[in-house]
């Protein structure tokens, strides 16, 4: 086990600490050990009256003893075997929970696959046969495991297991040892043994709405284009299919019938600017190769980041003085970062370093995708 494992895994879950405040507090900090020392301070530069609820070392070492217990694996970012298309994310989780064949998320092409919970026959049979050929071809298929559209691509993925690379990858809301829906336990034990299963949260993790879109990033993130299949209107799906376009992904849709409101967000993609899906055909020259996929690894983040150079520590006036204007500038609605600096006009680092100590404190929180949201009104603790 690396011996710096649990250090980092007390920092990931430690209230408040979202994946860009954990990387951001390892770039200033450089170690787990110092990063945690200095979270009491931080959180009270941002604003919490309260002490931060910090893991202790006994239950993160619990957690790990559990995931090995079940055959899992906990990886790091700074981990050789992290999937490589997902660390390129601004936002890629810190810690993940794997069961299964590691070798799946490093496939150096895969595609996501998404759509409606309640879903037609017909987009089920489209869903299951595209996983099929894209398996067949070598490509690994990602969907959330969910009923419908989902549980079809898994299954679909199965039929084609490609022996180097798996078939598919589930990602999942709540911990390894929880399954949801109770009616896929088959399917993802199944996917453990061909492909793997892939989450964010703890061990008895129970998947609430919350946890959704977290699910849905690693789904955007793992692959290099997502397919959406029936999609209501401000469905999950379409969360998913934003993310994947935030990050730069191929984004596709199956047109549906406009007289079913299952439809009505799929193609409302393709209105936009999604790629039109009927057969394999339409993905393939999509697909960009990359040399940091096939178990090359990742080398680090913060070096090649230039909106992350310079420093991050300012004294206690200037601190105070940015913070007031950057959290005037939050609502509950969210903000991208690049509209904050481009409004208040401190440097980038200063931004961060604010937004750092605002989640810490719990009064602001970065979305998976980057934006941030206001969690308290102004003037409360």
């Amino acid at each position: 086990m690396n011996p710096e494992l649990p250090a980092l895994l007390r920092l990931a879950r430690t209230e408040n600490v979202g994946p860009v405040t954990w990387r951001r507090l390892m770039h200033d900090h450089h170690t787990a050990e110092e990063a945690l020392a200095a979270l009491p301070n931080r959180a009270r530069r941002g604003g919490r009256g309260k002490p931060l609820k910090i893991p202790d070392i006994g239950e993160v070492e619990r957690e790990i003893e559990g995931v090995a217990a079940l055959g899992g694996r906990i990886l790091t970012l700074f981990d050789p075997d992290y999937p490589p298309f997902l660390a390129e994310l601004p936002d890629s989780p810190p810690i993940l929970s794997v069961l299964g064949n590691l070798a799946c998320l490093s496939a150096p092409r895969s595609v996501g696959i998404v759509g409606a919970r309640n879903a037609s026959a017909a987009g089920m049979r489209f869903a299951e046969s595209l996983a099929t050929e894209l398996a067949h071809a070598g490509i690994t298929v990602v969907s959330g495991l969910a009923r419908g559209i989902d549980a079809a691509a898994h299954r679909g993925a199965l039929h084609g297991s490609f022996p180097q690379w798996g078939s598919t990858v589930a990602a999942v809301a709540g911990g390894l040892d929880v399954v949801y829906p109770t009616e896929n336990a088959a399917l993802q034990a199944q996917i453990a043994e061909k492909g793997a299963v892939v989450t964010e949260a703890p061990l008895g993790t129970q998947p609430l709405a919350r946890h959704f879109p977290r699910r849905n990033r690693l789904i955007a993130g793992l692959s290099l284009g997502t397919v959406v299949v029936e999609a209501a209107m401000h469905s999950g799906s379409l969360i998913t299919a934003q993310l994947a376009d935030r990050y730069s992904r191929a984004l596709f849709a199956v047109p549906g019938s406009p007289l079913d409101p299952r439809c009505r967000g799929s193609n409302d993609l393709l209105r936009k600017h999604a790629h039109l899906v009927e057969t394999i055909d339409d993905i393939l020259p999509y697909l960009r190769h990359s040399d940091k996929a096939a178990g090359t690894g990742f080398s680090g983040f913060a070096e090649t980041q230039d909106e992350w150079k310079g420093p991050s520590v300012c004294d206690e006036a200037d601190l105070d003085r940015m913070q007031r204007m950057i959290f005037s500038l939050l609502s509950f609605t969210p903000v991208p970062v690049d509209d904050l600096v481009r409004r208040c006009q401190f440097s980038v680092s200063a931004v961060l370093t604010v937004i750092t100590e605002l989640e810490l404190a719990g009064r602001a929180e970065v979305l998976p995708g980057g934006a941030v949201v206001q969690l308290v009104p102004d003037g409360t603790e």
